[in-house]
């Protein structure tokens, strides 16, 4: 492991893991059936089930690591291979910004879920923004081989996806704060977006 991905690792990964599956337990319905779309070491998802023992979650990303936390199969990066309206809902954490055309993965997304679509993503919003997104994006990722074409969105080209999807806001998340201070300060406000959609 790198000097980075180990500083990452110790002052950010497993807060931002416990922070996103409480975030997540709190906004995800009832008993769903889910796909985590790129779920990487799927810590997360697993973190997830311990608070929503209710829930079911099958995981899918490019890269399969050997070692991880649920059982994740593999898959292009822009065809989800499951028929339509396969889950109850699908979610893509941190994924979309490492598409070359975020819109085609979401429109897969939408295709394949029932009802729900949980997005956790950044946008570009505020002072160095673009700066600041990569920076933390190059940590996190360095050591594991994931694309880095740095694709964040504006606010507004997040609102012209809603409505090209026909979707509906049902939670909006603004403030997450995954990461202690100073950090959160830097790397956190502004810069990330959790949101429950509905079709």
């Amino acid at each position: 492991m790198s000097l980075i991905g180990h500083v990452h690792r110790t002052l950010v990964y497993d807060r931002r893991v416990r922070r996103l599956s409480e975030l997540l337990s709190e906004i995800i319905p009832p008993s769903c059936n889910l796909l985590d779309v790129g779920s990487g070491d799927g810590k997360l998802a697993w973190s997830l089930l311990k608070r929503r023992p209710d829930l079911t979650i099958e995981g899918l990303d490019v890269l399969l690591r050997e070692r991880t936390a649920i059982p994740v199969k593999s898959f292009d990066g822009t065809n989800l291979p499951y028929v339509n309206s396969s889950f109850d809902a699908v979610m893509l954490v941190d994924v979309l910004h490492h598409t070359a055309d975020p819109g085609t993965l979401l429109r897969e997304a939408v295709r394949v879920t029932r009802r729900w679509l949980i997005v956790k993503d950044h946008r570009l919003n505020g002072f160095a923004a673009g700066l600041r997104l990569r920076m933390m994006d190059r940590a996190g990722n360095l050591d594991h081989g994931v694309a880095l074409p740095y694709n964040y969105i504006s606010e507004r080209q997040w609102e012209e996806l809603e409505r090209t999807l026909n979707v509906k806001v049902a939670t909006k998340i603004n403030e997450l704060r995954l990461y202690r201070w100073p950090l959160n300060y830097i790397f956190g406000s502004g810069l990330h977006f959790l949101d429950l959609y509905e079709k």
